[in-house]
């Protein structure tokens, strides 16, 4: 599994779009509208690729100059429960310490906590100083 930092617009970033509305929207009855997406240009975007198949993905947006919160996890529906998230969640963690953030936050669906709880995350926000 290659875990790396995707560029806006790129194909990789329009599989996570993919992805993101196939786990997290739609079972909503929710669709991404282009200024959504367009807003995104800005935010760190991860995503966790087997060859060319993308396996989950998440965002990093900038809060304030020392937090970074991480939104839209998304994991392959067949492959959650797996590592990925957590992998995902790792990779996250250190890019944002790399890029002198202090503080990752998140905000989780209740049927999500009980992935957040596993040792090693920590709610509502992770200090990166640690």
């Amino acid at each position: 599994m290659a875990l790396k930092i995707l560029e806006h617009g790129s194909p990789e970033y329009l599989k996570m779009v993919k992805l993101r509305d196939d786990v997290l929207r739609k079972p909503l009855g929710l669709s991404f509208t282009n200024e959504e997406l367009e807003e995104e240009k800005d935010n760190i975007l991860i995503g966790a690729f087997e060859e060319e198949i993308i396996l989950g993905c998440c965002m990093l947006v900038e809060e304030n100059p020392i937090e970074v919160r991480l939104r839209q996890m998304a994991v392959l529906k067949d492959l959650q429960g797996k590592g990925i998230g957590r992998a995902i969640m790792l990779f996250a963690e250190n890019i944002a310490r790399d890029r002198g953030y202090k503080i990752l936050s998140m905000h989780a669906r209740k049927m999500r906590l009980a992935f957040t709880k596993k040792p090693g995350i920590e709610l509502p926000g992770r200090n990166l100083l640690k």
